[in-house]
């Protein structure tokens, strides 16, 4: 895939005549994702993810790091922290902006010494695609984590996007197509997943978690913490 997001990223840095940063999906109008959102401060934060990161302990990584704004935040407070990024050339803005160790791989080929805590911010959890897939995320999950580890992230029920009954489909209505726009260059189609708290509750419990609710907002967005069943 093209790394469109990393170059919006990037020429933002450096201020390099950035253009705009298109998301594309197959239910409506295209919308654009302000690049600033990737840097934002403390202060520009919400609720949702301050609560995030006073949560992170221990040794964190934060997976699908983006420009590394929480990163930097949780090295703020003195926690050991690995960013992990699948975009190569926001990796290297990582490391411009001052986050210590930045990864340039995608998480379900990582390996490293177990985490006390896996972060995904910015309904990051959605790198899954899929219930099959966030399975399968869940199982790689319990390699990278200490028994005692936490996983923490944020999701939405997207049920809203349907404006009466949700209709019959063959995959579940959070499995959402999306392609990235930037200067003309486009990503392929991929698949990100929004996951209701039932449903993650459920799965979670198949697959050997506890699930805990740390946060909701009147839009059904939500902030989960996982840990493993002893």
């Amino acid at each position: 895939m093209n790394d469109v997001l990393g170059q919006a990223i990037s020429e933002f840095y450096s201020r390099q005549l950035p253009g705009k940063l298109w998301i594309h999906n197959k239910y409506g109008k295209k919308e654009e994702m302000p690049i600033a959102t990737y840097f934002r401060g403390r202060a520009e934060m919400p609720d949702l993810e301050l609560i995030a990161l006073e949560k992170c302990k221990g040794k964190v990584l934060d997976i699908g790091a983006g420009a590394g704004s929480h990163t930097l935040l949780l090295q703020e407070k003195g926690l050991e922290v690995t960013a992990l990024e699948i975009s190569e050339k926001a990796v290297d803005v990582m490391r411009l902006r001052g986050v210590k160790k930045a990864i340039h791989q995608d998480v379900f080929s990582y390996a490293a010494d177990p985490f006390d805590t896996l972060l995904l911010l910015m309904n990051g959890i959605g790198l899954t695609g899929s219930i099959e897939h966030l399975r399968q995320f869940l199982s790689h999950s319990k390699k990278l984590l200490k028994p005692s580890g936490q996983l923490i992230f944020d999701s939405s029920d997207v049920a809203y996007l349907h404006e009466h009954d949700i209709p019959e489909m063959d995959h579940y209505y959070g499995e959402i197509m999306y392609r990235y726009e930037y200067k003309k260059q486009k990503t392929d189609w991929f698949k990100w997943l929004y996951i209701d708290q039932q449903l993650l509750s459920q799965i979670a419990e198949e697959e050997g978690w506890t699930t805990e609710i740390l946060f909701e907002d009147e839009f059904d967005q939500y902030l989960a913490k996982l840990t493993q069943k002893i």
